[in-house]
């Protein structure tokens, strides 16, 4: 690589951590979220801010590594028969929670002005939480083993397998290729829970038994399991994400996960810095004086309906009150997939750059309002409280 390369990234990495060092220290003295800290930083040093950033993409793609080993360490901690159960008892409850929100939405932004196709777009983008956000914000330790963590993590992944199912078909609508897509995904996710099964049962477990006690050797043999299925995920028509997911719940049977969940979390948070970077670096602020009300009305709806409909779906189900609640509050932003979903349609001609960075503000002020509600008043590893803070 060229010198001046190397002095690029470095001094990319220089910026954005300095700057990230900075604003965390402001955050945490006047109680403020560090998810917030990060996108705001983006949104100071980013193209449309004082271009000190203007690669946001690279940033991006580097940030995308940190969702890997998230949904990697999630994994870890699910046995698989308990996920097994969770998502049976969650799947009518993300079902209709996503009907109510996309109708919703559909019809406020049809009301509103929206053409047909936006608004069917931006209620689409309504129907999903933020994986993200979500486990970010829940304790490790605490949450992942209990009732309320297992809750959460089971609407995020349908609402994603949902989510998928939605882009490819806005892909399909936009490309007659795209169909083939999938066909292929429903025969490899199937394919890829056996060989991550196998794989695991038959050469992992033995390397793993037979060199516990290196623990430089765990922690590269992890990664590469967790990048190897990644890539495998990709290319089998899914994404590096579900790839991750099936190869920290191969590995969550074996005694050893919890060493490696506790190893990857330094690793995952640099990674995660720069995705909420480049959120922040990625907005682009040509029209914000046009889009910022109605991205705001657009994002309140989604902050106040999201908890009581998943608190009220969740009480149905019998849950008790404050887990329904907390879970609501947990759930009540948009999600990254929402942004994909934007991109998506703005890339197939479904919808105008105006109607798309309302939406995009939108969803990236239900990031920054759910981060402040969910750090404020439950127990989170990012809490400004004391008698929050869980890790």
């Amino acid at each position: 690589m060229p010198t001046e390369d190397l002095h690029t990234i470095s001094h990319v990495i220089f910026l954005i951590f300095t700057g990230a060092a900075l604003l965390s220290t402001v955050a945490l003295f006047t109680r403020q979220s560090l998810l917030v800290a990060y996108i705001v930083l983006g949104a100071l040093l980013g193209p449309w801010g004082l271009q000190l950033v203007t690669n946001s993409t690279t940033i991006q793609q580097a940030g995308d590594v940190g969702i890997i080993f998230l949904l990697f360490l999630v994994g870890l901690h699910l046995q698989p028969q308990n996920l097994f159960h969770s998502l049976l008892k969650m799947s009518w409850i993300t079902f209709a929670s996503s009907c109510i929100f996309f109708m919703t939405a559909f019809i406020i932004c049809y009301t509103f002005g929206f053409s047909f196709n936006e608004s069917l777009i931006i209620g689409l983008a309504s129907m999903f939480s933020s994986t993200i956000i979500g486990l970010k914000l829940l304790p490790t330790t605490i949450l992942h083993h209990q009732h309320t963590g297992e809750l959460v993590i089971s609407i995020l992944l349908l609402q994603d397998i949902i989510a998928i199912a939605a882009m490819l078909t806005l892909q399909i609508l936009g490309n007659k290729y795209a169909s083939q897509s999938i066909t292929l995904m429903l025969f490899s996710f199937p394919v890829l829970l056996i060989l991550a099964y196998f794989f695991q049962r038959y050469v992992l477990a033995a390397l793993l038994n037979r060199f516990d006690g290196i623990h430089e050797y765990i922690f590269i043999l992890s990664i590469g399991w967790c990048l190897l299925m990644a890539e495998l995920g990709h290319y089998m028509g899914l994404t590096e994400e579900i790839g991750a997911f099936i190869a920290g719940v191969a590995l969550a049977s074996h005694p050893i996960s919890v060493y490696i969940a506790d190893s990857l979390k330094q690793l995952r948070d640099f990674f995660l810095v720069l995705f909420f970077f480049a959120i922040g670096a990625s907005f682009n602020f040509s029209h914000f004086n046009a889009i910022f009300a109605p991205a705001c009305l657009l994002a309140g709806f989604a902050l106040l309906l999201k908890p009581m409909v998943f608190n009220w779906l969740l009480r149905q189900s019998g849950e008790i009150k404050t887990i329904s609640w907390e879970i609501g509050v947990r759930l009540g932003q948009m999600s990254e997939f929402s942004l994909l979903l934007i991109t998506i349609a703005l890339q197939n001609h479904f919808m105008t750059t105006f109607a798309s960075s309302i939406a995009q503000a939108a969803i990236i002020i239900t990031f920054i309002v759910s981060c402040y509600w969910t750090t404020l008043w439950f127990p989170t590893p990012l809490a400004s409280n004391a008698r929050l803070r869980r890790d």
